[in-house]
């Protein structure tokens, strides 16, 4: 397995993963509010969605991603309306510690959802379309073995930045008192609900250029 391709694998991994947006504040908030456990998985269900969007934009699957495209509009919709909702219950949401939550189906939850959330967002494979030329790649040239190598990187680099991330601030969080949590989840919250009204807004824009007279 060549060695280079999974280096430049960690590389476009961190490279999206690492800067701050919508989803990872609300991994953050799982972090602060629920513990480490929570936010690590929630961050491994983005980096299982993005890896998903690196396989196809590696291989130049063109009919997935022709498909993705296409749906592009409807998709951001979807997640724009999901992170609006997300915002809303992170502000109600009252943080007690002493109730933690625990148990399989809970971390299962944390991935899926996140998973779910990350995949309706189709400017990961956009962003990977025009990334991955710049490494020297070419689409549908590629093999599916040399893929697994990248895409294996791709995926530990980015797992390893949220192990490294929610590991971190879960330190922090006996250190929070539960007001502290509190108005972190309304900041979060509210920052969160933005980016998705934002989104809608920019949609109904986009909408209204494309079938106006």
């Amino acid at each position: 397995m060549d060695i280079g391709l999974i280096i430049q694998g960690i590389i476009v991994g961190l490279i999206l993963a690492v800067p701050v947006g919508p989803l990872s504040l609300i991994c953050i908030q799982r972090t602060l509010s629920d513990g480490k456990g929570h936010g690590i998985m929630s961050g491994i269900g983005i980096t299982a969605a993005d890896s998903v969007y690196a396989t196809a934009a590696f291989l130049g699957l063109a009919a997935v991603s022709g498909i993705i495209i296409t749906y592009e509009m409807p998709l951001r919709a979807f997640a724009a309306l999901v992170l609006i909702v997300v915002g809303m219950r992170i502000i109600v949401f009252v943080p007690d510690r002493g109730q933690d939550r625990t148990g399989h189906e809970t971390y299962s939850k944390d991935f899926l959802s996140m998973f779910a959330l990350a995949l309706a967002n189709p400017m990961t494979l956009i962003f990977l379309m025009v990334t991955l030329p710049g490494y020297g790649f070419v689409f549908g040239g590629t093999s599916l073995f040399s893929a697994g190598g990248f895409v294996a990187g791709f995926f530990f680099g980015s797992a390893v930045w949220w192990v490294f991330l929610c590991g971190s601030l879960g330190s922090l969080r006996d250190r929070l008192s539960d007001k502290n949590l509190a108005l972190i989840n309304r900041v979060s919250g509210i920052f969160i609900i933005c980016v998705g009204a934002v989104m809608l807004i920019s949609l109904a824009l986009a909408l209204a250029g494309i079938f106006s007279p």
